[in-house]
């Protein structure tokens, strides 16, 4: 593979992700406990043998940043041959600096960073879907092919089709049509957002897309749709677990998965998921009264209560009779004595005090501010904040990060509802 560059999308802003993206970009959020979603892309180009990787980072890159660092958890030492850089856009004096317009202008803004690569082979590749795959069966597949360009697709369900990209193809293999996010697509094929470009052939779609005014610069949206029937353009069938999870339902659907018995993904010693590890946590302790069943709890946790079909990140404390079913709690979050904890995903540093109920009751209602993204009885509540004692929570709600006890006005909130910070004036003292 020391031909091959990979190149990593990972500025998406998750939309669909509602507050859970607030203050992070989709890549960077945890998965999977001590996981972030982009380890999964990391993880299969070392596993693969790619060890020349860029990452293309733009929207809230911070967190992202300090996840990925000089990128040692996953073998990219301080060698000629062993490289990961993260390239963010920039204004510049130079024409054409922008900050990222689309997919396909991400990569066109950094075509001297590719140039400047010893390698044939571009593989592009998005860092928000969850899937363990060898790069290089694709690429021996593209070669084999003389491809100019070549996706890797997977089947999906019927009623998932219309939130991806989706391909026809001929006995061969050729893409005979490309159709993006239609309502009534001709095939089951989905493009899994992993592709492999000859290098000078990419050059030259950036380049024809660059000067098209009316293309908004995406991969799927616009460079695919132009070359079908114009050029060697295949698909690549991928069989084993993929999932974007660039919804609410997606990403809690995702973590639940893992806890079936014979899990579809996670976790072999031939294809270790790599993250950074935080090495100062200890181990996870289940004191006398704590109850675990069915459940994913990462190291540094203290379980006093029940925890039941649940996914725990580092040092997640649950309290004497607290119970959590059906949940994502992420890093450092602290789950108070006597409450319960049903089908909701916490983020870091949330305190649930004494008493509370979230994601309580049957009523469905979808969020009144974000039905597209609340509307399947998950309850979300964002980073540091803090849920104060006896407070009732429904499904569909979405409490933002870093609320306060001021900030909950009425002891119930309905199914449907959103709590935000209220701004609070503050008297400048001269």
């Amino acid at each position: 593979m020391e031909n091959v560059v990979a190149i990593i999308l990972a500025g998406g802003a998750g939309e669909r992700l509602g507050i859970l993206a607030h203050e992070r970009t989709k890549p960077a959020i945890p998965f999977a406990g001590k996981y972030r979603i982009i380890d999964f892309t990391l993880s299969n180009c070392v596993n693969s043998g790619i060890y020349n990787v860029a990452v293309f980072t733009q929207y809230q890159p911070r967190s992202l940043a300090d996840h990925i660092g000089i990128g040692m958890p996953w073998g990219f030492l301080a060698l000629p041959d062993r490289k990961i850089q993260l390239l963010q856009p920039y204004l510049a004096r130079e024409e054409g600096r922008d900050w990222y317009k689309g997919t396909a202008d991400a990569a066109y803004q950094n075509l001297h960073y590719i140039e400047e690569q010893d390698a044939e082979l571009v593989l592009i590749l998005s860092g928000d879907h969850i899937y363990k795959m060898d790069y290089s069966d694709m690429i021996e597949f593209h070669r084999k092919s003389k491809a100019e360009a070549t996706l890797a697709v997977t089947r999906l369900p019927r009623e998932e089709l219309q939130e991806f990209g989706t391909v026809t193809v001929d006995k061969n293999g050729r893409i005979t049509s490309f159709q993006e996010k239609v309502k009534e697509p001709k095939s089951d094929l989905v493009s899994m957002g992993v592709y492999c470009f000859q290098k000078d052939f990419l050059f030259s779609c950036l380049e024809e897309d660059a000067q098209r005014r009316s293309s908004k610069h995406d991969f799927g949206r616009n460079i695919f749709p132009q070359l079908v029937g114009n050029c060697q353009l295949f698909a690549y069938n991928f069989e084993g677990y993929w999932r974007d999870v660039g919804s609410v339902r997606s990403y809690w659907q995702a973590n639940m998965k893992l806890l079936d018995i014979s899990p579809p993904l996670m976790f072999t010693s031939d294809w270790p998921i790599r993250t950074r590890e935080e090495e100062h946590r200890p181990s996870a302790i289940i004191s006398q009264r704590g109850d675990v069943l069915n459940s994913m709890v990462s190291h540094g946790c203290i379980i006093e209560g029940r925890v039941e079909h649940s996914v725990l990140s580092p040092g997640v404390r649950v309290a004497e009779n607290a119970i959590i079913k059906n949940s994502v709690i992420m890093s450092d979050t602290v789950i108070g004595r006597d409450s319960v904890i049903d089908c909701s995903i916490l983020d870091k540093r949330v305190i649930v005090e004494v008493g509370c109920q979230i994601g309580f009751g049957n009523d469905f209602q979808p969020n009144r501010e974000e039905p597209k993204i609340l509307s399947t009885g998950i309850t979300v509540i964002g980073k540091a904040a803090r849920i104060p004692a006896g407070i009732t929570i429904g499904r569909n709600c979405a409490i933002f990060s870093n609320v306060m006890e001021r900030d909950f006005r009425k002891p119930i909130i309905q199914s449907g509802e959103t709590i935000k910070p209220k701004r609070h004036r503050t008297t400048r003292k001269e």
